[in-house]
């Protein structure tokens, strides 16, 4: 639980909308709870936030799965969208909006931008010749795909011919004003590799126009397209126009410029390009702003292979969370590497970050100092000195310095790091203490100072952990008998003068192999 906002700052964040063709995977989590945590986090500071997820709906794969499951193909999106929502409410998502392309408001939203771009100009409709990828829903010319081998350059698949008359956006018309704005604006997109990459491919590459529509006749799965009743719009250019029809374009006007641009908009790197070339030339058609960053993620791989639905070797997040728990796997995600480069998912691994991190290091705190809470003063601290032991000095205000920089910047990684630092240093003051002695001796003054001291270092860890592990952070909270609630501006030292302990299990058990 969180408190009203009191920042006066408005945050809006975004994940891509996931294609239902198949049920959710482990990088479509990861992704999500990048983005959670972001919300979690800026809530914590006192933010305004609108966070958007959502699935994408439309499009010719989609109806080929729904053909291949025996199903009639809105029965079969509704089916595997909510598999989606499902997963986001059990893995701790708390997402502000579930958009789905076969709204009723998206489809009226991505028909007025057709009509406004129309009116500009920038639609004409022309015959086309290609190789078309159907699982990337994807147009090439003869150059791209001879280069890859005669395959799609994207998922290395074969292709096929196509020759159409079709609607076409004049994307290529504004390759310069892209390149200037990239140029200017180097964190826009992020990180700094990918900003490098895009501005390589338009080094190296002279954009085509966009092909925004596919006639009924080939696919008719789609919205459909305003200036004729023969077409649907092409997928892409219907689910990029998601992040605003959301926010009530073409409709809620107070609403969408409440929350338009977006502050951050996170996806997997495969899509970098629909998100750092496609979308910021519609929005610039279209006469409206950019958002302030674009970022894209690595992939998680099973060795050198991509973890993903083509390639066979998905892994389950409901698996996954019956093995070591949801904050389990959501500190798994954000602490084993830096968000931008590609992870390696093997279960050594996940088994060593656990038990290390969260069993060793935070849950045998947390449990050994409640023990000693019951043990020493029966559940009750009351010290007569609150203040922070010297030990803890250097390492706490270093904690509090790097933890929110490092949130804002999204290096969640280095910002779990400096957490567990302090943890470090709290079990060696446990070690170094020996309150058993001090119990021998009767030095009960001592062992009140020394048990508050760990108390509320523990209650300003689990602030700091909220966004990250929230159901962990909440339990914490309750075995200090405080209120799950949480403020940033809380994380400073004394701010509670005593304790009632009210002990539950251990926070993570360890994971024996």
């Amino acid at each position: 639980m969180d408190k009203t906002p009191t920042s006066g700052i408005k945050f809006y964040i975004t994940t891509p909308i996931y294609y239902v063709n198949a049920s959710p995977h482990i990088g479509h989590a990861y992704t999500t709870i990048i983005a959670d945590a972001v919300a979690r986090f800026k809530r914590f500071k006192g933010d305004e936030v609108f966070f958007l997820t959502g699935t994408d709906e439309h499009g010719e794969k989609i109806k080929k799965a729904a053909l291949a499951a025996g199903k009639n193909t809105q029965d079969f999106v509704d089916e595997v969208s909510l598999n989606f929502s499902r997963l986001w409410e059990k893995i701790g998502v708390r997402y502000d909006y579930f958009i789905r392309t076969t709204d009723a408001s998206h489809r009226q939203a991505v028909q007025k931008a057709i009509k406004i771009l129309a009116d500009k100009g920038d639609i004409y409709k022309s015959t086309y010749h290609s190789l078309y990828c159907v699982p990337c829903e994807a147009f090439w010319t003869d150059t791209q795909v001879k280069d890859a081998g005669n395959l799609c350059p994207d998922c290395k698949r074969p292709v096929e011919t196509i020759e159409e008359e079709n609607y076409f956006f004049k994307l290529s018309q504004y390759e310069p004003w892209l390149k200037q704005y990239l140029k200017d604006n180097p964190g826009f997109v992020r990180p700094k590799i990918r900003h490098n990459e895009v501005m390589g491919f338009l080094d190296n590459n002279k954009l085509q126009d966009l092909c925004i529509s596919r006639p009924k006749t080939r696919v008719g799965w789609g919205i459909d397209f305003p200036l004729d009743n023969n077409y649907i719009v092409y997928v892409w250019f219907d689910a990029l126009l998601n992040y605003i029809s959301a926010l009530g374009f073409g409709g809620d006007e107070k609403k969408f410029k409440k929350w338009w641009p977006a502050d951050i908009q996170f996806m997997a790197k495969d899509i970098l390009r629909h998100h750092a070339i496609f979308w910021p030339i519609m929005l610039k058609a279209l006469d409206l702003p950019m958002p302030k960053a674009i970022f894209a993620h690595g992939w998680w791989k099973i060795g050198e292979e991509k973890i993903s639905k083509s390639k066979g070797n998905i892994v389950n997040p409901l698996d996954l969370i019956k093995d070591i728990g949801v904050d389990g796997m959501r500190y798994f995600l954000l602490r084993e590497v830096t968000l931008g480069l590609d992870g390696n998912y093997n279960w050594t691994a996940v088994v060593n970050r656990v038990n290390s991190d969260l069993a060793n290091d935070l849950g045998n705190l947390v449990y050994r100092t409640l023990n000693m809470a019951e043990k020493y003063e029966q559940g009750k601290v009351n010290p007569s000195h609150t203040g922070i032991p010297g030990i803890f000095k250097e390492i706490f205000e270093s904690m509090q310095t790097k933890y929110i920089a490092l949130m804002d910047d999204y290096d969640f990684s280095a910002a779990l790091e400096s957490i567990f630092a302090f943890t470090s240093v709290m079990n060696k003051y446990v070690e170094d203490t020996k309150p058993w002695n001090l119990a021998k001796e009767k030095k009960e003054e001592e062992i009140r100072n020394f048990l508050y001291a760990l108390l509320e270092g523990i209650r300003i860890i689990a602030i700091y952990l909220a966004p990250v592990i929230p159901q962990t952070a909440a339990s914490i909270m309750r075995q200090l008998g405080l209120p799950e609630t949480f403020d940033f501006r809380d994380a400073v030292w004394a701010k509670y003068k005593s304790y009632s302990i009210k002990k539950e299990a251990p926070l993570f058990p360890r994971i024996e192999t």
